[in-house]
């Protein structure tokens, strides 16, 4: 075979499940550690945030090249998805702040955990808990309007 279709082979649907599924056994392995970690012992309910995070509506989805973190790119993506477009350089502010001032070009899950259980307040934690907010009273809303009589008409 040739090397591109070695990667063409490698880039199907059955490859794409199998890299998901080893994305999802070491993002688990992480959220374990994170479930053993006396820091973390008197956060409520943990088990159930750590999937949340974990979820394809949270992280997973948005680690664009599978290889467990988040990029610029995925980054972006996840901004732009909530509606708030940002600059190269806000994009890089948030990185920096997920990562600890460290100089990297991307955000790994044990960072993501990190800042989303931490007591900082980095922007992109507000972000996500209020986009979260926003969420559960759209779901409230769901459904057809109640109805009225004729005096509660205009």
């Amino acid at each position: 075979m040739s090397v591109l279709a070695d990667y063409r082979f490698l880039t199907g649907g059955k490859a794409f499940g199998l890299l998901k599924s080893k994305q999802e056994e070491k993002l688990n392995s992480i959220n374990e550690v994170f479930l053993s970690d006396p820091k973390y012992v008197e956060e409520e309910d943990l088990g159930s945030k750590l999937e949340a995070f974990k979820s394809k509506e949270k992280y997973m989805e948005f680690d664009l090249n599978d290889k467990g973190d988040i990029d610029m790119m995925g980054l972006k993506r996840m901004l732009e998805k909530l509606g708030l477009a940002k600059t190269h350089l806000e994009l890089k502010k948030m990185m920096s702040e997920v990562a600890g001032n460290a100089a990297k070009d991307s955000i790994s899950y044990t960072d993501f955990l990190n800042m989303m259980l931490g007591k900082r307040n980095a922007i992109l934690k507000l972000i996500l808990m209020f986009e979260g907010m926003g969420k559960e009273k759209e779901q409230k809303d769901v459904g057809p309007p109640t109805r009225k009589t004729f005096s509660e008409l205009p």
